[in-house]
């Protein structure tokens, strides 16, 4: 299946987080969109591996997405190496997105950085015809995405642009709550954390909120770009809300 959007993140439950918003309103708009998970968040503090799949394929559902797969590579210990990239290119030719989404280039979290650079990384080389994949012992195609873009997570950097989510902020809200191991946890026998406390998920609206008054709507998403972006009309910059 050829995705027009893929989002590419280090652990369940990022994406929600981060661009859940900008992939509903892009299937809203009749766009293919997409997950891909590269890890199954093993070393997370609370919830089991099982648990997370179960919950990631809850949101998918409830965002309406087209498809989301979990390449398996090892929480906290992958890295951006020919082994893990290749196992990146084949899912980025499997679907062929025009446009990936990926972990910010910095963060709080040690794998969102990393994942950065592999996501990145691997688009550029999965467009290089003699890197050789398959996908069920029939040759890939090689294919480059035309843009990658990486969204904002715990550390704030400066987005270069930001995508208008109001319509959907109900059901990102939903989308990161199908977590229920990880957000808003009641208090249970497993030990709480930096992100399973009501001031973290606060922290996640306040940030829509943030960015999307820099805009004049109720609720935005940011992304950074490392590449020159361009427009065919002075009117996409024209908001009726200022």
């Amino acid at each position: 299946m050829k995705l027009d959007i893929l989002a590419i993140a280090a652990h369940p439950d990022d994406v929600e987080l981060s661009c859940a918003g900008t992939l509903m309103v892009h299937a809203l708009q009749g766009m293919k969109v997409g997950i891909v998970d590269l890890t199954q968040g093993e070393l997370g503090t609370r919830g089991t591996p099982e648990g997370r799949l179960i919950e990631a394929q809850d949101a998918c559902k409830l965002m309406g997405l087209d498809v989301r797969e979990n390449l398996g590579l090892a929480d906290g210990f992958f890295q951006n190496s020919k082994e893990d990239q290749l196992k990146v290119i084949r899912a980025i030719r499997k679907f062929k997105p025009d446009i990936v989404l990926a972990n910010a280039m910095d963060d709080r979290h040690p794998d969102h950085g990393r994942a950065g650079r592999l996501i990145a990384d691997s688009c550029f080389l999965a467009g290089l015809r003699k890197i050789e994949t398959e996908e069920n012992g029939v040759p890939q195609e090689a294919w480059r995405p035309k843009q990658v873009f990486h969204f904002l997570q715990d550390r704030y950097h400066q987005p270069d642009f930001v995508i208008d989510i109001t319509p959907v902020i109900d059901k990102k809200i939903e989308a990161i709550k199908c977590f229920k191991t990880q957000f808003l946890a009641a208090k249970d026998h497993e030990p709480q954390t930096y992100i399973s406390s009501p001031e973290f998920f606060e922290s996640v609206l306040y940030r829509a909120k943030m960015l999307g008054k820099m805009v004049g709507v109720p609720y935005a998403e940011g992304y950074t770009s490392a590449k020159m972006l361009g427009v065919r009309s002075m009117k996409d910059f024209i908001n009726e809300n200022t």
